[in-house]
């Protein structure tokens, strides 16, 4: 009996077993530790772990938020990630993120920090003491939830929301006026389908509706007539 059902367990319980743990220990891999980011760099303000926006996108906003930085003194950087452990939230994520990488009030007075999880599409921000007297939280909150979210609802244009983002940023940081969140187009048709009384008298649909109806009753009556004749 022992020896009957050793190749069973071998065949069929040891590549189960494997499934389960790599069900159980290969996902969570995938999943972007506070740790994986590297260090906050003064020449780089993009971190693309994700591998979502495009290196000339890429070199377009390290470009813009250089410039930023030379003539305002404010920093911008963007991070993305493929997903988040279990027990983290974007928000917290980016918010430990940011102490991490500026521990003091002083470090981190004139920094934003946008953080995107590529695979639920969240985003969110955080910014420092000073940035909050050009940029209050209530801006910063439309940037990351209406700037950012509308391209990507729109079919993940990672690059297009990184761009409006960008150029945002630069206005409301540079003391400009808000150009504001993105229009949102509804291309929802509102108009009936249907045709109005006057369309249907004008068409020629009830003509052929009776031809229809007659021809329907006189053929078989004819057919038949014929048949039993």
């Amino acid at each position: 009996m022992k020896k009957l059902l050793t190749p069973f367990y071998q065949r069929w319980l040891l590549p189960f077993a494997l499934i389960l743990m790599s069900l159980v220990w290969v996902a969570p891999a995938y999943a972007t530790s506070l740790y994986e980011v590297p260090a906050a760099s003064d020449d780089t303000h993009v971190v693309d772990l994700a591998d979502i926006i495009s290196r000339i996108n890429e070199g377009k906003l390290n470009t813009t938020l250089s410039e930023l930085k030379e003539k305002t003194g404010q920093t911008v950087r963007y991070v993305t990630i493929r997903r988040l452990d279990y027990d983290e939230t974007i928000d917290s994520f980016t918010e430990k993120l940011f102490k991490q990488w500026f521990p003091t009030a002083e470090a981190a007075e004139n920094q934003t920090l946008i953080v995107i999880d590529s695979l639920t599409n969240n985003s969110a921000i955080a910014t420092g003491d000073k940035v909050k007297e050009l940029m209050p939280d209530t801006i910063a909150q439309s940037v990351s939830q209406e700037t950012i979210q509308v391209p990507l609802r729109q079919g993940n244009r990672y690059n297009q929301a990184f761009l409006d983002a960008s150029d945002r940023l630069v206005a409301v940081l540079s003391g400009a006026a808000d150009p504001g969140p993105p229009e949102v187009i509804d291309n929802v048709q509102v108009e009936g389908t249907f045709a109005t009384p006057e369309e249907t008298k004008q068409s020629n649909a009830i003509p052929w509706v009776i031809g229809l109806l007659l021809a329907a009753t006189v053929i078989p009556m004819a057919t038949y007539y014929w048949y039993v004749r």
